[in-house]
């Protein structure tokens, strides 16, 4: 920009000395006179003043001429010069048209296009780090993944794309079920970027699925450490890796290190049911009931489940029914109008053989909201209070094709789990398994034969005929869930009710 000044300001310059000579010129008297050698030239004041003209101009042109002389010279050396910014110019409109082209093409389908469009943006801008993604991409549409793993492998020499080529590679290995490696890239990525929020669900996944908790639990204080968690949520889910921490420990042979990992996942989510028992039993069997106790009431504060109650009753084996029920009043004072607090308490009262209060307080849930396990308690009430065999069979009948209630259902895909697990088996989502009724092309149904000796025994060849014939009917809709239902009343046809 300064040199164009100059410029402008030398040629202003130059035409006031060529006005102010004309003008004494013409103010001159006798004209001219110019001897070269032997030759003398004589002019008049205006044939000078014409002369002088023509020779700037003739002195201009030649410096034109001169400098696309020298900038032909530098084009063909290879500087830059207006002639190369003008070819360069063409190029980057056509190489960006071209990758605009290419683009389209991706957005609407058309993979061949989107790849012929990216090796002509190539060609003309000289861009691999736009040119090879557009490359790539391509050519996952048209399902050349060895094309497209050698693009992303190019995307790994360049600092500004080495993200991309890790991410695109460590996709593919997902895909194609290469956890292993898919882990390894997945840590690259997330070192080279810490606050993708992409990269950290994937890493804490693949984590999750190839049961490294410790290593998940660092991945989840990443998430909270870069804003990409809420406390309340990171602290939920540091519970349900350290639980599942502890059920490793566990397995591995460590009881004492298990316990404080349980007991520890308890601290962090009182809220987390599997964590609330396996502190529970851990204090049970450290000779500490009454942290047992504190631990699974408040937890059936927040959720009552048949596993506390299970639990519940482990901490005392040995007491009678009646010493039971005193017991659990510390339980069942909480949430006493929940679905699973009501049956709770009619199994404690069928244990005891007290049918009119197992009566009360099971109350209209097999009408209301009936379930296997609510009719099946029914049944019993119905057994203990000489009702008919007529009677109990009808209520099991209900019982076989009632639905089951709530189980472990994954809030993502509605996948039923038999246990708790913290990644589901069939969409591999984290912590998504919930306590509640399962949709119903999802409900679980157990064979009937498993459940009629709990009541009435096998009295009559017609009463295991009838289930049998219903057992075969709902068979084929679920093979695989268990068919005991936890914390249901188990009775032999001469023994008493007990909690499981």
């Amino acid at each position: 920009m300064l040199w164009s000044l100059f410029k402008i300001i030398l040629f202003v310059a130059a035409i006031a000395l060529v006005t102010m000579g004309a003008g004494i010129l013409m103010e001159t008297e006798g004209g001219v006179r110019i001897a070269i050698g032997a030759t003398e030239f004589n002019m008049a004041p205006l044939q000078a003043v014409i002369a002088g003209v023509l020779l700037v101009i003739v002195i201009w042109l030649a410096l034109i001429v001169f400098g696309l002389l020298v900038a032909f010279i530098r084009f063909v050396n290879g500087d830059e010069t207006a002639i190369s910014r003008y070819f360069d110019r063409s190029r980057e409109r056509k190489g960006y048209e071209a990758l605009a082209e290419g683009m389209m093409a991706l957005a609407s389908g058309e993979g061949s296009t989107a790849m012929t469009k990216a090796a002509r943006a190539e060609k003309y801008l000289r861009r691999p780090e736009l040119t090879n993604l557009l490359s790539a991409q391509a050519a996952e549409m048209t399902g050349d993944k060895r094309k497209a793993a050698q693009v992303y492998k190019r995307l790994l020499k360049d600092e500004r794309t080495q993200f991309v080529g890790v991410r695109g590679i460590m996709k593919q290995k997902i895909e194609e079920g290469d956890t292993e490696t898919a882990m390894k890239l997945a840590k690259k990525a997330f070192a080279l970027k810490p606050r993708h929020n992409e990269t950290q669900d994937l890493l804490l996944g693949l984590q999750a699925q190839n049961n490294d908790w410790k290593g998940a639990r660092e991945t989840l204080g990443a998430k909270l450490k870069y804003g990409a968690l809420p406390r309340d949520v990171h602290k939920r889910r540091d519970a349900v890796l350290a639980l599942s921490e502890a059920k490793g420990v566990m397995k591995d042979g460590n009881p004492i290190e298990a316990r404080e990992a349980a007991i520890e996942a308890n601290r962090l989510s009182p809220d987390l049911v599997p964590a609330a028992v396996m502190a529970a039993r851990g204090y049970i069997e450290d000779g500490k009931p009454k942290y047992a106790a504190r631990v699974l009431v408040k937890a059936w504060s927040a959720q009552p489940h048949p596993d506390i109650a299970a639990a519940f009753a482990e901490i005392a084996p040995e007491e009678s029914p009646s010493e039971r029920i005193k017991r659990f009043r510390a339980l069942t004072k909480h949430r006493d109008g929940d679905p699973e607090t009501r049956m709770l308490v009619a199994e404690l009262n069928i244990a005891a053989e007290d049918y009119p209060a197992a009566r009360k307080a099971l109350g209209d849930l097999p009408d209301t909201m009936p379930s296997q396990r609510a009719l099946t308690l029914l049944a019993a009430i119905e057994r203990g209070e000489g009702a008919t065999d007529h009677d109990v069979r009808a209520l099991l009948a209900r019982a076989v094709t009632a639905p089951r209630g709530p189980q472990w259902v994954c809030e993502s895909c509605n996948h039923v789990h038999a246990a708790w697990l913290p990644v589901c088996n069939n969409c591999d989502g984290f912590d998504t398994l919930a306590w509640k009724p399962a949709p119903a092309a999802e409900d679980a149904v157990p064979a009937g034969t498993e459940m009629l000796p709990l009541v009435v025994g096998n009295e009559t060849a017609e009463i295991a005929q009838a289930d049998e014939e219903a057992a075969d009917m709902v068979e084929a809709k679920e093979e695989d869930e268990p068919t005991v239902l936890e914390g249901e009343v188990v009775k032999e046809a001469d023994e008493k009710p007990i909690i499981h």
